[in-house]
């Protein structure tokens, strides 16, 4: 049976590599963002490979606009096997001086609209025994030096959603299992080539982290994983 992969917050780099991965192993690919040439573009660019591929528009922070993207999505494509987040927001970059609403918008995209997005999926994923595949960054981890990273890149809102995602991913793991799903993420320590996070310098390939993606996947045992 085709199955449905989910890419939310698709743009160039991991989530196209995902795309690609997923797409080329047989899944049907729907790409979800808040901009409609991006996911238009991505769509034809995966359906000229020979892969089944539509592109759908929400805010992944809005829960609202999340259900309704997954609807649509169920009654276009096959079932939902994968839901794969790797949606972010930048913002609150100095918890100092920053408004606090930049703060939520962070932490809604990175947590509130994969937890909507799960939800609304469950039932597909239930009968798929799918999995939820959950892009990470090293700022999620709670250690000193990094802690001193995150402040000097002025990326402290980034680190709060970051660590926030990491427990939701333990935490639905753990909700999940018994229903036979999958949930795992992979943690990306560096720059991705091609990025807004390559500064000229980035040493990683988007197809290395896509590929762990699919291992994690097949494999169904990993928590959390590192790439870099």
């Amino acid at each position: 049976m085709t199955k449905t992969i989910i890419v939310g917050g698709y743009g160039v780099g991991i989530s196209n590599a995902v795309a690609e991965k997923f797409g080329a192993e047989g899944y049907a690919v729907a790409l979800v963002a808040r901009n409609a040439e991006r996911v238009d573009a991505g769509a034809k660019a995966l359906v000229a490979r020979g892969i089944k591929a539509e592109g759908f528009v929400a805010d992944l922070g809005d829960p609202a606009a999340v259900r309704a993207v997954v609807a649509k999505i169920r009654t276009t494509l096959p079932p939902i096997g994968i839901v794969q987040w790797t949606a972010y927001a930048p913002g609150a970059g100095d918890l100092t001086t920053a408004d606090p609403a930049e703060l939520r918008t962070a932490f809604d995209v990175a947590v509130t609209g994969l937890v909507a997005m799960v939800q609304a999926a469950l039932p597909d994923l239930r009968e798929t025994k799918g999995a939820v595949l959950v892009t990470n960054g090293g700022l999620s981890y709670l250690v000193p030096q990094l802690d001193t990273i995150a402040v000097q890149w002025g990326a402290m809102g980034l680190a709060i959603a970051s660590a926030a995602k990491h427990k939701t991913v333990r935490l639905l793991a753990e909700k999940l299992r018994p229903d036979g799903i999958y949930v795992g993420e992979v943690v990306v320590n560096g720059s991705v080539k091609g990025t807004a996070f390559d500064s000229g310098n980035a040493t990683l390939d988007a197809s290395t982290v896509a590929a762990k993606f699919w291992a994690i996947c097949q494999a169904r045992t990993d928590l959390s994983v590192a790439v870099s």
